[in-house]
């Protein structure tokens, strides 16, 4: 788990500072990503690349892994303080969300919110209150 753990929390960290390559030299290249704040997902490092740049022209999200759990199947539950903010300074969102990884070959392959099995789904709430 700690190899797991380590580029779990190596990727909070550079999505924290706004470092896209260092975040997704963490991932696979067909890496699987949901779009919390537009709803559905994106594959694909490039997708993932759009997507961040988009998301963080609209909101200031910071997240922190508080504690990480690892399943069967290669799957790791990690709860998450999501703290989402308008890029005025407003605080949006302040809460605890689940975030579930499929890490393979020491790559993050996938990310998944919560136990959603809809990929279809609608923005996460935490993203409803545009300005």
């Amino acid at each position: 788990m700690a190899d797991t753990k380590t580029v779990i929390e190596q990727a909070y960290s550079a999505f924290n500072k706004r470092d896209i390559d260092g975040a997704l030299a963490l991932m696979t290249q067909d890496v699987s990503w949901p779009k919390a704040s537009e709803g559905g997902k994106v594959v694909g490092k490039e997708e993932i690349r759009a997507y961040w740049t988009r998301q963080w022209g609209e909101f200031d999200p910071h997240v922190e892994p508080l504690a990480m759990t690892e399943e069967d199947g290669g799957k790791t539950r990690v709860r998450v303080h999501q703290l989402v903010k308008s890029l005025q300074g407003d605080v949006l969102s302040d809460s605890e969300v689940l975030h579930v990884f499929t890490v393979n070959s020491g790559l993050i392959a996938a990310m998944n919110l919560g136990d959603e099995a809809d990929p279809t789904a609608g923005p996460s709430a935490a993203f409803a209150h545009r300005s």
